[in-house]
């Protein structure tokens, strides 16, 4: 589609052209999520490689299976005390004193957060290292006496990262605020290579120990891609617990703790109930999830962000068409990459967990294992991925309280769904990951129905009409990406690891080009609006 063409069949602000001076706020979505899943690209490569990595030193095991489990502790004390709060209130309040008149408070404020984290983290990381025995029999109390040992020993050796990443997440959600997206775009992508080194580093020395070893290396390599953006930003030791911005935030945040701890025990109960199934069986569905993630954070991680501070400077009470408009927006650009990233990980996901993982230790029993589990994933991704900007469509109208209620009935559908599935049926770990998706799915769904019944309705957001476009166009995803490969494999090339690996790249890219010209024919105006600003990316870089 030529980029000067008007589409009438587009969105309202996408694809049309805009006065000058006065950039589209598709533009400005699409610019702030492209500088996200710059990083994000980055990040998920990376990951590859770290996944790849670690896969061919340690293939699966008990051990790291352990290290699955254990590597979730800091995640979860993360989530519960930081990261939980930089989308519910962090960045909807300090995002109100983003403006440069208002810096001094910014810096006020920051500071006194920076000083809180120092004070509770370093508090929980001592309390943490003196229960690790009575914790791991928690997460894996499948185990026997000598994975749990090795279980606790990569406890303690790991939650020393707790401090170092909630000091990187609240200066990323200063970023976020003053829409300075570089910065934390490209803390994930350090924290990989900082992971990756670490391995190649200690492996041989500590074995199994060296990927706790690593994570806390790779905490700090991300920490350290934070700091430059800090410049000029006084800051100092304060403990201004009474500021009026931070106990707002802590109002904010006190519903949301709930949905974490809730959340949490659902992870909880997951691991443990793996580890009755199998001891491989938490690895196996890492590796699923890991592929599973990819494009979320690609997608629906990098949109969600970009939206959330234009969201939050939005009252939809008198400001609903607009706050509708942006929210929409994201919400369709989300679903037209998302759906088709799931068929191409249907169809391409068994030369995708070969190419990635088997090899070294990884087997191609492991493979199998991993590919189950991958395709009962994939029933809740597209769900999960909408999932995310419906939350934080919520916390942006300062309403943290609506998703709490709606994580307390996912992870009742979990437990509703899991146990019976594992153990009475005998599904094992397939069925919680079963349980996983219909958890997703369920969520979504609820969440939908709740913004309706708040928002005056769906029909504004025209979900269905890039939903149907999306999926008819992923038509061609799953027919050029797996017969291309197909036909690849029947080349007389040899079977060697670097050429499945080009095999896939030209299935995916194969499969990628086929969706950009089936939604460019049938006028999916968000991939348009995309694809117009690549190329003018591309021209300015030229």
């Amino acid at each position: 589609m030529d980029s000067d063409t008007r589409n009438e069949q587009s969105p309202e602000g996408v694809g049309e052209p805009q006065p000058s001076g006065q950039p589209s706020q598709a533009r400005e979505l699409v610019h702030s999520a492209s500088i996200n899943s710059i990083g994000n690209v980055a990040s998920r490569l990376l990951g590859l490689v770290r996944e790849a990595v670690v896969s061919g030193i340690f293939g699966v095991s008990g051990a790291t299976s352990a290290f699955d489990a254990v590597s979730g502790v800091p995640k979860m004390v993360y989530e519960l005390l930081v990261g939980g709060m930089l989308s519910a209130a962090l960045v909807p309040v300090l995002s109100e004193y983003a403006a440069d008149d208002r810096q001094a408070e910014l810096d006020h404020i920051l500071s006194t957060l920076l000083t809180m984290a120092l004070v509770v983290l370093g508090g929980v990381v001592i309390l943490l290292e003196l229960t690790a025995p009575y914790i791991t029999p928690v997460l894996v109390g499948g185990f026997d006496d000598s994975l749990l040992a090795t279980a606790t020993r990569l406890t303690r050796l790991i939650v020393p990262s707790i401090l170092i990443y909630g000091i990187s997440g609240i200066i990323q959600a200063y970023h976020y605020a003053r829409k300075k997206f570089v910065y934390p775009s490209m803390g994930a992508p350090a924290h990989n290579l900082g992971m990756i080194v670490a391995v190649l580093l200690f492996a041989s020395q500590f074995g199994i120990e060296s990927l706790s070893i690593s994570m806390l290396a790779a905490s700090g390599t991300q920490l350290l891609m934070q700091l430059p953006g800090l410049k000029g930003t006084k800051l100092r030791l304060v403990f201004d617990w009474r500021n009026p911005a931070v106990s707002r935030i802590l109002k904010l945040y006190a519903p949301v703790v709930l949905s974490v701890v809730i959340s949490n025990a659902g992870i909880i109960i997951d691991r443990n109930l793996a580890s009755r199934t199998a001891v491989e069986a938490i690895t196996w569905m890492n590796k699923a999830t890991f592929l599973i993630q990819l494009p979320l954070g690609l997608v629906s991680m990098a949109i969600a962000l970009a939206v959330l501070p234009s969201l939050s400077r939005l009252d939809a009470r008198t400001e609903l068409d607009k706050f509708k408009h942006v929210f929409g927006l994201g919400v369709r650009m989300t679903m037209v990459l998302i759906i088709p990233a799931a068929v191409g990980l249907l169809v391409l996901g068994r030369p995708l967990i070969q190419a990635i993982f088997e090899h070294g230790a990884f087997n191609p029993a492991d493979t199998q294992a991993s590919l189950n589990a991958l395709y009962l994933y994939l029933i809740g991704m597209p769900f999960s991925a909408i999932d995310l900007l419906l939350v934080y469509a919520f916390y942006a109208q300062k309403d943290t309280k609506t998703p709490v209620v709606v994580g307390v009935l996912g992870v009742l559908i979990y437990l509703a769904v899991g146990p019976l599935l594992a153990f009475v049926f005998h599904w094992g770990y397939l069925g919680l990951v079963a349980a996983n998706a219909a958890q997703l799915t369920g969520h979504a769904l609820i969440m939908l129905a709740a913004f309706a019944r708040r928002f005056s309705g769906l029909r504004d957001l025209r979900l269905l009409d890039a939903g149907w476009r999306s999926l008819l166009a992923s038509l061609a995803v799953a027919v050029l990406g797996w017969g291309s490969y197909q036909l690849l494999q029947r080349l007389p090339v040899g079977g060697g690891y670097l050429v499945r690996l080009a095999m896939l790249g030209v299935a995916l890219a194969a499969a990628g080009a086929g969706y950009l010209a089936a939604a460019n024919w049938l006028k999916i105006g968000e991939i348009a609006s995309l694809v117009r600003v690549v190329r003018q990316r591309l021209r300015r870089a030229a």
